[in-house]
């Protein structure tokens, strides 16, 4: 639960966030590191095992995925910035998280969305080719909804790091181009904006595509994952949303391209020798 303040903002955590692998101690150290970057909200306080974490109240607009769409250069920009930051204080490994949450969901006879364990040796593929060339890891953000951006008309900011984490900037672009239903002409573009590779030219077109086949695979393992969490809010939760719809809205794209033939280009997009 949120309230806010002229000047600041109170957030108040569920205990439940314990079975989704959120670390309030780490969230509190990574949020501080993003403000330094110019990227999050001042933080003001921290009740360290009471689940209260209060930051500066920052005006402006809460995007949409529209907005995102209509700003990926300066989101790239944004994102630069926060990844150029202080390192965070912990790891985010989205296959990690993955197996954290199957482990609770079969420990509590959660139910899944039909055919889910099915694709398991399909992503363990998709882990194997994103393990081997890992990008160098960055302070990255890991949950970027677009309501998690704030646009004052200066610099973006971006809110709610309890899934921040050092991590591959490419999930980070995935990430966000998943939530907000970006295609793949956008992901192009918002890849070509953060690397700075250009669009035309041979080198740079290899190169570019490889990129935005990663981030594809990571948005895709991004949503894979997110779908157990859905499953366990669904389970666990007192908030009035619907969050089996929330799951299935993951994993209906993660298994179409799980089970898509282009699935093999993409694997061998990422795991071709550089030139």
């Amino acid at each position: 639960m949120r309230t806010a303040s002229h000047d600041v903002v109170v957030r108040l955590s569920s205990t439940t966030t314990d079975l989704l692998s959120v670390d309030r101690d780490h969230e509190w150290v990574n949020s501080r590191a993003a403000a330094t970057a110019g990227v999050g909200a001042p933080v003001v306080d921290y009740l360290p095992g009471q689940g209260v974490l209060v930051v500066g109240f920052l005006p402006g607009i809460t995007y949409t995925a529209d907005d995102v769409e209509a700003n990926l250069p300066r989101l790239a920009a944004t994102l630069r910035r926060l990844h150029g930051g202080p390192p965070f204080a912990s790891r985010f490994d989205m296959f990690g998280v993955q197996r954290r949450y199957a482990e609770v969901v079969a420990a509590r006879r959660m139910p899944l969305p039909a055919g889910y364990d099915d694709l398991a040796s399909t992503v363990a593929r998709v882990e194997q080719a994103l393990r081997l060339r890992p990008e160098t890891l960055v302070p990255c953000h890991n949950d970027l909804l677009a309501a998690n951006i704030l646009d004052d008309g200066g610099d973006l900011r971006i809110i709610d790091y309890e899934y921040s984490g050092m991590n591959e900037p490419s999930f980070e672009l995935g990430n966000l181009a998943c939530e907000s239903h970006l295609d793949r002409g956008a992901l192009t573009q918002l890849v070509a904006s953060y690397s700075g590779r250009a669009t035309e030219g041979t080198e740079d077109t290899e190169a570019l595509a490889a990129l935005v086949a990663r981030a594809e695979l990571w948005g895709m393992v991004g949503r894979y994952a997110w779908t157990l969490w859905g499953v366990i809010q669904h389970s666990v939760s007192d908030v009035e949303h619907d969050f089996w719809a929330f799951a299935m809205e993951r994993f209906e794209p993660a298994a179409a391209l799980l089970t898509s033939p282009r699935l093999d280009a993409l694997l061998s997009a990422v795991t071709a020798d550089p030139a």
